[in-house]
């Protein structure tokens, strides 16, 4: 292990790393404290060449990751295609219970396993980047209890998935009997309603899975592999998430993204209605039907003719309408809402100045506690190294130490962004007297120069004559004393 140089300043540098451990944000200028990480005794000099194959090392653990995201995202949509599959040809193709239901639901289950072990790898990458960006700290101060929930949460959305055919496995069909309703799901009848219920369940939360279409998008963004972007956004204080690399996809192409957005949430949307509403006989519970109901519904129209009616569907046609507001109608009256709202509300200039010297106070003296808590940190990680003591309570100190130093650059941008809002804030009329006074003090400037000029070309007429006549006089001078000389 080695010793590791931290910076802390009044304009420190910030690595800040995320849940996924992709951002890295380095501001400004620093000075260095040194403050050891490792266990005592275990030190090693610094040799050269170690910052490059840091650089090296995380340049691969980045490639990694994204490999890595791009084959779970292909697991999950291929999990969730046969999920439909199954659900849609269940019925009429072959039985519930049967083998072929039973070999497409273990299909889903070694996805699911799959997919598992493909998030558990990437997060396994994520701490080792987070390792190599701390200067080869112990793993276990990276497993922070953010990180634990975030880990957890994502195993728990990615273990979902129907397990209803495990149930029908050993029941026999009669054959020559009549083609069974569609049902939600590929779900014997004689299971029971609270068994369709829960495949229902399933079947619908496994588009949660859907969350690492973001993570992909960022991970594979020609934002966040370009060198002069992440350069130019480390010297203007960006911080490369996925709603920046968002909102430069809608800045360079805006109907293209909407679009496939649209389309993309309307067809999904549409085929979980449909699902929800098969255990009804009624015409929601086809796919057309069901396209119509969710496009008068985010098109805030709702015209009345087809209406869900199990409480899955109304909750579906719910989440429609809170997420897709986005109607010709819907845009006008929440503009006009949000419009007066902000007029209302805004703060005018002096306001404006009031609240932002109040916020800046503040601001500097949270920095002034994050620096004693910084100190404070590293003399008890020092006392720890002096005496040695637990390797538990070391690791504790240094979890505390890097916590106070992301506090304290945390604060210092806080403090910076504010004061560059402050500096776009541009009084107009102050700005026109303090033009006014400029302009008045250069004409008196140039009157000034002007009458200098004028007084100097007086005096130089001066001279030239005072010159003139001292030669004449020297001339008769020499004539006198040497009247012989003509």
């Amino acid at each position: 292990m080695e010793m590791t140089n931290r910076s802390l300043h009044g304009d420190s540098k910030v690595d800040c790393v995320s849940c996924d451990g992709l951002i890295s944000r380095n501001c400004g200028d620093s000075a260095d404290v040194s403050v050891p990480l490792t266990l005592p005794g275990k030190r090693t000099t610094h040799m050269e060449g170690d910052d490059l194959y840091r650089l090296r090392d995380r340049k691969l653990l980045l490639e990694d990751k994204k490999r890595l995201c791009a084959w779970a995202l292909g697991t999950a949509l291929f999990g969730i295609l046969l999920m439909i599959i199954h659900a849609e040809i269940c019925p009429y193709v072959y039985t519930p219970g049967s083998n072929i239901a039973l070999i497409i639901n273990c299909s889903i289950s070694l996805s699911t396993g799959c997919l598992l072990i493909l998030i558990t790898a990437f997060h396994y990458k994520d701490i080792q980047l987070f390792i190599i960006d701390h200067n080869q700290v112990d793993w276990r101060i990276a497993m922070t209890s953010h990180r634990i929930i975030v880990i957890t949460l994502e195993l728990l959305v990615c273990v979902i998935h129907p397990v209803g055919s495990y149930w029908g496995v050993g029941l026999h069909v009669n054959s020559s009997s009549t083609v069974p309703t569609p049902s939600p799901l590929c779900v014997s009848s004689h299971h029971g309603e609270a068994l369709m219920d829960m495949e229902l369940l399933l079947s619908v939360l496994m588009f949660l899975r859907l969350y690492l279409v973001h993570r992909a998008i960022l991970l594979h963004s020609k934002v966040l592999l370009s060198a002069s972007y992440r350069s130019i956004g480390s010297l203007n204080n960006i911080n490369f998430t996925f709603r920046f690399v968002l909102k430069v996809l809608m800045n360079k192409h805006p109907a293209r993204m909407l679009l496939v957005f649209i389309l993309f949430f309307w067809l999904t949307v549409s085929w979980m209605l449909t699902l929800c509403e098969r255990q009804t006989k009624e015409s929601t519970g086809h796919m057309d039907t069901a396209l119509w109901l969710i496009a008068i519904t985010f098109l805030t129209v709702g015209y009345g003719d087809v209406a869900p009616k199990t409480n899955c569907g109304k909750a579906v046609c719910l989440f429609t309408g809170v997420m897709l507001k986005s109607g010709k109608q819907g845009v006008a009256c929440t503009a006009m809402l949000v419009a007066i709202v902000t007029e209302k509300l805004a703060l005018n200039k002096g306001e404006k100045h009031v609240h932002f010297f109040m916020m800046d106070i503040q601001i500097s003296k949270r920095i002034r506690h994050a620096a004693a808590n910084v100190l404070r940190e590293c003399w008890l990680l020092h006392r720890a190294n002096v005496t040695k003591g637990n390797r538990g309570e070391h690791r504790k100190h240094q979890r505390c130490l890097l916590e106070a130093i992301r506090v304290f650059r945390h604060l210092r941008l806080k403090q910076r962004k504010l004061r560059d809002y402050v500096s776009e804030m541009v009084d107009l009329p102050k700005m026109q007297m303090i033009m006014c006074d400029l302009s008045a003090n250069w004409n008196n400037s140039y009157r000034e120069l002007e009458q200098r000029i004028l007084s100097m070309e007086q005096k130089l007429d001066e001279l030239s004559r005072c010159f003139q006549q001292t030669s004449d006089l020297l001339s008769q001078a020499v004539r006198h004393r040497n009247p012989e000389i003509r």
